[in-house]
Formats: structure tokens, C-alpha cells, sequence
């Protein structure tokens, strides 16, 4: 392929993906008749960094604080504004990932967790209860399910280790994120509200400009995400790297990756549209009424030299995947819509044996969990939408 094809090629992927972040945000099509569930979902990193941002559970300043950086809060604050304008301000609900379900079970080691990392949860011997989130994307609280901007969805896990002592992981299933730091996340819904449908023409709009001077951003939202079957039929990534610590104090980097034990299966677009709006929360409900759901915790491991502290680089797969353990789910939450209203999950360990890598984005998403979480303990619920569904 020559350089003025190459160019050509990147123009139409920037204009795809452009096209699609336009029809989300003003509702009607811009590629002559496809329909809206067609289009490539680049609403996308707003759920990513949200569940990024995202996270809930039951913490207070003791457990959660705050970051100390003032810098780092301020931004945090403009990107639930952010999240807000696009997505409308829904009361009682998260700015991201607002739809969503918990179910609680257990959680058991693999028998060489430990050698991995000293953590508590990983200890032979031992089982953690867990909670779990399953979520859509988007901020909006009735979202469909067989939306494709529901997609990637989201799977966040609560190791409960002692009387408000806890440890989390919020992953989303798609396997990356789009920017490496905050302001580069910013930069792109500025770009988006700067933009509008009808802005197209000759001169390039600022989120083509963005998308054609990001080329990772661009990949991302390009990134296959199909609607599951079911969220016991996908497969989760967590976005940003860990150091896991062992006995020994020997250190090593990972990321997270939970695994169905039922496989991972997705819907052809013609198959999504025929199911209810509702389909994978009906299901999942219905699924953990039957029997228990298993999900394997893995976590890919750094090589020498891989990058740690950037959620837009991939690792080779070639590097080595472990096993640290399997999640059992057996029971769906009784007061669903109150627990989510207050559990809010946080991105960074906090817990002896898992260290927060230096990654930007940690301590960011840890502020937005933060403060959405507050807002949304403080707010009086509307009427609108039934919070048990989300």
C-alpha cells in the first residue's frame, strides 16, 4: 500500500468513527440509512473512563480518600461535568455505566495465587465473599441492552476482607482505553462538544482532527465490541496495570483479566436487534436464580521492559497469563437498587501484597468514583427510571 493510499485509508477509519460519535450524541443517522446500532460506538470511552472513573463501594474517607493533589480532583470534577452534558444528569445514578446489576458469591484462590502476591484474598486456604457489578455502558439509566452503545460492558469485583476493609477491580470488555492520562480524555469530549453533525465539510471538525492526531483514541474506538450473550458469556479486562508483591517481596506487574468458565459468545448485530431491551439483565438474573456463574481471575504478566504505566499499550501475548482464582456468583442482591446507589468501587488496591502502578489514570478515577459516588448517595432519586435496572 502505497503512502497516499495509507492516508486515504486513515481518513475514512477517522470519518467512520467520527460519523458514529455524531449519531450518538444527536440521535439520527449520518451514514445515509444505517441504522444507529450499526455505527462503531466511540460514546465508548466516556463508559470506559467512567467505569474507570467509575467505581462503588461501600467506602468513606477512611478507606477512599480523596487524592491530595488538587490538580488531579479539579479535573475529575470536569469530567462528571463532561459526562453530564452528554449524557444528561440522571440523580441516583452512576455518570457512567449507569444501568447495571449485583450479585454476590465467593471467591477462591488458584493454588499458586500466593507465590504471585502476599494479598489476603489470595491466600491458600482461604475464600472471599464478593460482590459484583455487571453494567452497561453509558450514563444513561435505561439504556437497551441490545443497544451497541451498551457496549463495552462492564464488570467491577469486591473482595470483602474484613468489616469495611476491601479491595477491588472495575474492568470493562474491552480489552484497552483510549488516552493515557486525564487530560488527554478531557481533550477528546471537548473535541466533541466543539463538534456537531452538521459542522461535516471540507474542513476537518475538531474530533476528526482529534481522532486523525490520536491515532491509539482512533484504534480504540475502531476496537470490535459486540453485545454477549450474556455478561456470564464475556470475558473482562482490567485497564491498568498492577505490581503484584509476594512473601518474598519479589515484585511483578499485571493486568487483570477475568474469564467466563461458560465461554465467551457474542450476537451478531441482526441477532442483538431482535432482543429485549432489557435481555442481559433478565438473563442474568434468571442464570444465577438456576445455578452458580464461574468466572476464572487471571492477570497477564510484564515482560522486562513493558510499559506499566500507560492503559493504551498492549503487552505482546506471548507474555505469560496466571491463573489467581475462580469467582462463584450464587445470589442476586435483595435491595439492588439502595446497594448500587451506595457502593462505590475503587480502581486502586489499597491492600498489602497489590501495589497501583504509576499509571496517571489511577488516581483520576479514583476521584471521579469518588465524587459521582457522593452526588449519587446525596441525590433524591427521580421517578423516571427504576433504579433496580440500573
Amino acid at each position: 500500500m502505497n503512502a497516499a493510499s495509507k492516508r486515504a485509508k486513515r481518513a475514512e477509519g477517522v470519518a467512520e468513527a467520527t460519523f458514529s460519535v455524531y449519531s450518538f450524541l444527536f440521535g439520527k443517522n449520518v451514514i445515509g440509512d444505517t441504522p444507529r446500532s450499526k455505527l462503531v460506538c466511540e460514546y465508548f470511552s466516556l463508559s470506559v473512563i467512567r467505569e474507570v472513573v467509575q467505581g462503588e463501594g461501600k467506602a468513606d474517607n477512611r478507606t477512599m480518600p480523596l487524592p491530595n493533589d488538587e490538580r488531579v480532583v479539579a479535573l475529575a470534577d470536569e469530567l462528571v461535568k463532561q459526562f453530564d452534558t452528554i449524557f444528561g444528569l440522571h440523580p441516583g445514578f452512576r455518570p457512567a455505566h449507569a444501568k447495571g446489576m449485583l450479585v454476590t458469591g465467593a471467591f477462591t484462590p488458584a493454588a499458586g495465587a500466593s507465590e504471585i502476591s502476599r494479598a489476603p484474598h489470595f491466600a491458600n486456604g482461604t475464600t472471599t465473599p464478593v460482590t459484583v457489578r455487571f453494567s452497561n455502558s453509558t450514563g444513561i439509566p435505561v439504556i437497551p441492552d441490545n443497544d451497541a452503545n451498551a457496549n463495552p460492558r462492564g464488570m467491577a469485583v469486591r473482595f470483602h476482607l474484613g468489616e469495611r476493609v476491601h479491595t477491588d477491580i472495575v474492568s470493562h470488555s474491552a480489552d484497552g482505553f483510549p488516552t493515557r492520562t486525564g487530560q488527554e480524555f478531557l481533550e477528546f469530549l471537548r473535541a466533541l462538544a466543539a463538534s456537531s453533525d452538521g459542522a461535516k465539510g471540507s474542513a476537518p471538525t475538531p474530533i476528526e482532527e482529534y481522532l486523525g492526531a490520536h491515532p491509539k483514541a482512533l484504534a480504540f474506538v475502531q476496537m470490535p465490541k459486540p453485545t454477549p450473550v450474556s455478561f456470564a458469556r464475556e470475558a473482562y479486562f482490567g485497564v491498568t496495570a498492577m505490581r503484584f508483591v509476594n512473601q518474598a517481596g519479589a515484585g511483578i506487574f499485571g493486568r487483570y483479566r477475568i474469564v467466563p468458565e461458560a465461554g465467551v459468545e457474542a450476537l451478531e448485530d441482526s441477532a442483538a436487534a431482535k432482543k429485549s431491551a432489557n435481555f442481559l439483565f433478565d438473563e442474568l438474573a434468571e442464570r444465577v436464580g438456576r445455578g452458580a456463574i464461574e468466572f476464572r481471575v487471571m492477570a497477564q504478566l510484564a515482560g522486562e521492559g513493558d510499559v506499566v504505566d500507560d492503559a493504551t499499550v498492549h503487552w505482546p501475548e506471548s507474555r505469560a497469563v496466571v491463573e489467581l482464582g475462580k469467582i462463584t456468583l450464587r445470589t442476586a442482591v435483595a435491595s439492588d437498587a439502595e446497594e448500587q446507589r451506595h457502593i462505590i468501587f475503587d480502581p486502586i488496591p489499597r491492600v498489602d501484597g497489590i501495589e497501583a502502578s504509576a499509571d496517571p489514570l489511577l488516581e483520576l478515577r479514583a476521584a471521579v468514583y469518588l465524587i459521582s459516588g457522593r452526588r449519587r448517595r446525596g441525590a433524591e432519586v427521580g421517578r423516571s427510571a427504576k433504579i433496580g435496572t440500573a
